[in-house]
């Protein structure tokens, strides 16, 4: 095999193969991964969630992931936002001309370990190849099944008078990291991306309080766009106490520097749960049990008040309310 994608290896023929067989099934191969048109799979027995997404964030390597690790992070975090087990995935790649080898092992490697990580199974793919200069590098398109826990029924429509609201860890250091790993703005801090797969942290929340009526995976747009959109899809205020988010001093500081906020930068481990007030601390603790959730707290809380419906409304330190500006236009940094 040469060093660099060539256009031979998107025709169909034995370079094909051969790059399949190198690269996709040696590292991606479990019992239901197929060579075949489709796979064959064992039926859930509940209902089931679909979710597909794509991905082309550059650059594809940043601190703390690439986009392999992030294409089955992406798709497992929104089925687990239903409740829904994940259970199989299928990802199609569209690879740049000249791409190096070594580069896409990389990605494709760290897409298997992630799967893994997370007990999830690669089924099926896709593989093209583009002419040189109409791919920025590698772009993946993930799908996924999952199997809805029993008695589980989440929502964004489900936000309900005096909620909780919880974030599982700090927020916008995804966003963050992917402004420094471009370079753009000479800035050098130590962030890495906040990149993980959430489904066992919340398969623990979820036993811990079965009656959780909101989880959503905060990332374009990071923990205020996901407030918003809670706050129009169930007719709800959300109030938010701002000493309470959690931001790391590094975060903090390059948002200074650039004008950004981190509640509307990119979050790829994080999500956003309501939960009646009396379960929150149960939720907390269960999630504080996990290395990729241990910075779980409540940030927040959920109105019904005339005033202060469709609005986020942060409470500072020093008393004072203020309306969080919602998101539009360009969201900078652009992640994808």
């Amino acid at each position: 095999m040469t060093d660099h994608v060539t256009l031979a290896m998107g025709g169909g023929g034995k370079q094909t193969n051969e790059l399949i067989g190198e690269i996709f099934k040696k590292n991606l191969n479990n019992k239901f991964f197929t060579a075949d048109d489709a796979a064959v799979l064992p039926q859930p027995k509940g209902r089931v969630a679909m979710s597909t997404d794509g991905f082309i964030v550059s650059p594809a390597f940043f601190p703390g992931g690439n986009v392999g690790e992030l294409s089955v992070c992406g798709t497992v975090n929104d089925l687990t936002c239903m409740g829904a087990r994940p259970l199989y995935l299928t990802c199609s790649y569209v690879i740049e001309e000249g791409y190096p080898i070594a580069d896409l092992r990389k990605i494709v490697e760290s897409m298997a370990d992630t799967a893994r990580k997370c007990g999830v199974s690669i089924v099926a793919g896709d593989t093209k190849v583009a002419e040189k200069g109409h791919v920025d590098g590698c772009f993946i398109t993930t799908a996924g099944v999952g199997e809805i826990l029993d008695g589980i029924e989440t929502s964004g429509k489900f936000a309900a008078d005096g909620d909780a609201v919880i974030v599982t860890g700090d927020i916008g250091r995804h966003g963050t990291a992917i402004a420094l790993a471009r370079n753009d703005f000479g800035i050098e801090a130590d962030v890495t991306s906040d990149c993980a797969p959430l489904w066992y942290p919340i398969e623990a929340a979820l036993k811990a309080a079965p009656d959780i009526h909101v989880i959503r995976d905060a990332t374009r747009g990071g923990v205020g766009t996901v407030l918003y959109e809670i706050c129009h899809e169930s007719g709800v205020g959300i109030n938010i106490f701002r000493e309470k988010v959690p931001v790391l001093p590094q975060v903090q500081g390059v948002c200074d520097m650039l004008g950004f906020d981190p509640m509307n930068l990119a979050c790829e481990g994080r999500m956003v749960i309501m939960v009646p007030q009396d379960e929150a601390d149960s939720v907390v603790e269960a999630l504080q049990g996990f290395e990729d959730t241990k910075g779980a707290c409540v940030i927040g809380n959920v109105s019904k008040e005339a005033e202060r419906v469709g609005h986020v409304i942060v409470k500072t330190a020093i008393g004072t309310e203020t309306y969080l500006p919602e998101a539009s236009n360009e969201l900078l940094p652009r992640i994808c």
